[in-house]
């Protein structure tokens, strides 16, 4: 059957239509998770080209030329260290079990596994929490607001962007008044973090910016509802 010029301008637009409609709510979610696109956009290419000729470099100079064995190790310390923030994340969430493992993998690291180089707690079936303050905020009901790209940060959300600041208080870089000492310590934790995701790298495709702004979100409400997220189909 031959279609007149006017029924296939007809049917091309109620395809149209349906498409539409089928991508309006992904388009509508995307406006209210991301209202400051542009913005953020901006701020992730500044980020990225920093990471590209920069950071990343350094952490795939880092990852070449330290054995796997002190790799591992230093980034276990880091983790010993991370414990304190976890802790007293679980205590302000009400969480005495979660709070009770943290205590005894810092007791246990710290002590027996070297300050934290062997990972002792885990092989004890002290499994590691991954708490922030802006999971408790998430937990006590504040909302995550809209997503935003920090400078040198990276992905972040209003909520969890104002969390940075209290979590620095169980961090040790407070508390260290040698600057080089800080710097430096600061500077190897950038450079092991970002050590351990080259790896991920692979499982990027399409739309790098869209891409970490969906899994950081996803990531955000998986880790504040402790794995309790409700699935959409």
């Amino acid at each position: 059957m031959r279609l007149t010029g006017s029924a296939v301008i007809d049917r091309v637009a109620g395809a149209c239509l349906l498409l539409g409609l089928a991508v309006a709510p992904m388009v509508a979610q995307a406006a209210e998770e991301d209202p400051w696109e542009p913005v953020n956009r901006a701020i992730f290419r500044v980020n990225d080209t920093l990471d590209t000729y920069a950071l990343k470099p350094l952490a795939q100079g880092y990852q070449w030329i330290t054995p796997q064995f002190l790799e591992d190790g230093i980034h276990n310390v880091f983790s010993n260290i991370g414990d304190v923030g976890n802790l007293a994340n679980n205590v302000m969430q009400l969480k005495p079990a979660a709070a009770g493992t943290d205590t005894a993998r810092l007791i246990f690291n710290t002590t027996f596994g070297l300050f934290g180089f062997f990972d002792v707690g885990t092989k004890m079936g002290l499994q590691r929490s991954d708490e922030d303050f802006g999971q408790t905020l998430g937990y006590w009901g504040v909302s995550s607001g809209p997503y935003v790209v920090l400078p040198l940060l990276g992905p972040s959300t209003v909520r969890d962007a104002f969390a940075k600041y209290p979590d620095t208080y169980t961090s040790p870089y407070r508390y260290i008044d040698h600057v080089p000492t800080r710097n430096t310590t600061l500077g190897v934790n950038v450079v092991d973090t970002r050590a351990s995701l080259l790896s991920a790298e692979k499982l990027i495709n399409g739309d790098k910016y869209i891409f970490l702004r969906n899994a950081y979100l996803q990531n955000r409400e998986f880790r504040v509802k402790d794995g309790q997220v409700e699935d959409d189909f």
